[in-house]
């Protein structure tokens, strides 16, 4: 995360996602965070790379994790079209390092306070962290179980036929066999990789899988720092003890290429485990029970929703589609044009959302259709503050998803800046319009939620 704050700063996301949109779209109940001005931006993701670095060495690791966590939290609810799976799951695991005992060995905090050193930490730490990584796999795996994934190769197909142009791979990528192979292969990885990488006899195997797998989404997709989360994550599987065991193979191979020496004395004395008592037992060990379970159940009911709730299909209706692990299951594009009216005078225009968001703002808003609704009611208020008390806005939007044609995504009759009826979003089963001028304005793109 050092590195992609960094990287953040370097391509200039900074300015483009939080500060030249003039509308945010902000969650449900933080509408009162906003962005920092300008240079104080910067400096906030300047401060984020300073504290993960802090985390990485475990120097002043409480404060580090407290403050990481929170600044993280806040530029991920600056917007909702900044989200992505990856920095929902960084900020789980921001939070629960806060908590969790990861300064206990091999930290600037433990060089300078030897009594912190522990040679164990509870099980429990071990377990909750690879829980998180199997949550993702797990229901990430559970996602691709739909009709497009598995008997349409889609949007696999899309994908890979846009890189056609890689050299010796790129006429294979365009074979319609190959999509359908990598969808199943991607659905069955998912869901057994977790259970391979616990199993010691199939652990080796299967985290050089981990390796290859993410490596390969690295080179084909534009899915950002993603994969290397995900490589980094699995070593949790690993066993406890590979890092000092790994260590002293370091300390024997430097021993026998230097004759001896202080490195190989340093290496292996790193690589011992310390003479220390184990961890004393929680003073509230009931209440870290509670807490645990609780979050438990929050990591699995959230991925649950579209199922516990049968919302439909989540890639379209967007409902139960944040924060459920539905990784790489949609490629989708949209359009939307927005319509004002005044019942009481007649007046009626219709309303250019660019002048309240960015492209890339407007690009993601047209794909999903809570944030159509919210950039609605954002227009009614503006028009309202121009002398049309009781003005409604309609929205003319429509959505292609995974190669199907162009569908109308949301009830054109409904005033989005009153209360809309339980079926304002229109279901996946619609019929599929013939509007070509819908059809031929969708912008194409390919985000990874």
């Amino acid at each position: 995360m050092a590195a992609g704050m960094i990287r953040f700063l370097a391509k200039g996301w900074v300015t483009e996602i939080y500060l030249r949109p003039r509308f945010h779209f902000p969650y449900t109940g933080f509408e009162w965070i906003h962005p920092w001005p300008d240079a104080w931006m910067h400096i906030h993701f300047v401060l984020l790379s300073v504290l993960a670095l802090m985390l990485a060495v475990g120097f002043c690791y409480r404060a580090a994790a407290i403050l990481f966590s929170l600044g993280f939290a806040y530029v991920e609810l600056i917007d909702q079209t900044a989200y992505l799976n990856h920095y929902y799951l960084v900020s789980l695991f921001s939070g629960l390092l806060i908590f969790l005992p990861a300064h206990r060995a091999w930290s600037v905090d433990a060089w300078r306070k030897p009594s912190l050193e522990r040679d164990a930490v509870p099980a429990c730490v071990l377990h909750l962290l690879r829980f998180q990584i199997a949550v993702v796999y797990v229901f990430a795996g559970l996602a691709k179980l739909n009709s497009d994934w598995l008997l349409r190769a889609e949007p696999l197909r899309i994908w890979l036929a846009a890189r056609s142009d890689l050299v010796l791979a790129g006429p294979w990528l365009q074979e319609e066999w190959v999509a359908y192979a990598g969808s199943w292969f991607g659905a069955l990885y998912d869901l057994t990789i977790v259970f391979f990488l616990l199993r010691r006899r199939t652990r080796p195997a299967a985290f050089l899988a981990v390796i290859v797998f993410h490596v390969a989404t690295w080179m084909l997709f534009n899915i950002g720092m993603f994969p290397w989360i995900m490589i980094a994550s699995s070593t949790l599987f690993l066993a406890p003890d590979w890092p000092r065991r790994f260590l002293s193979a370091c300390a024997v191979i430097t021993r026998r290429l230097t004759s001896g020496g202080r490195w190989s004395h340093r290496i292996g004395a790193l690589a011992r485990p310390v003479a220390c008592p184990r961890m004393t037992v929680l003073r509230r060990p009931q209440l870290a029970a509670a807490l645990l379970v609780a979050y438990v159940a929050v990591q699995v009911l959230l991925p649950l929703r579209p199922y516990l709730l049968n919302t439909g299909y989540p890639a379209w209706s967007y409902r139960g589609f944040n924060c459920a692990w539905q990784v790489m299951v949609a490629e989708k594009t949209g359009y939307v044009e927005f319509h004002a009216r005044d019942p009481d005078t007649g007046w009626s225009a219709r309303v250019q959302a660019s002048r309240y968001v960015s492209p890339r703002q407007e690009t993601l808003m047209a794909q999903d259709p809570f944030l159509i609704r919210e950039l609605a009611r954002h227009i009614a208020q503006d028009l309202q503050a121009q002398g049309h008390p009781r003005v409604e806005v309609f929205a003319d939007a429509f959505a292609a998803l995974n190669g199907n044609p162009s569908r109308r995504l949301i009830d054109p009759n409904v005033n989005l800046a009153g209360e809309a009826s339980s079926d304002w979003i229109l279901p996946w089963v619609t019929q599929v319009t013939t509007n070509s001028v819908a059809t031929s304005r969708s912008v194409p793109t390919i985000v990874e939620k």
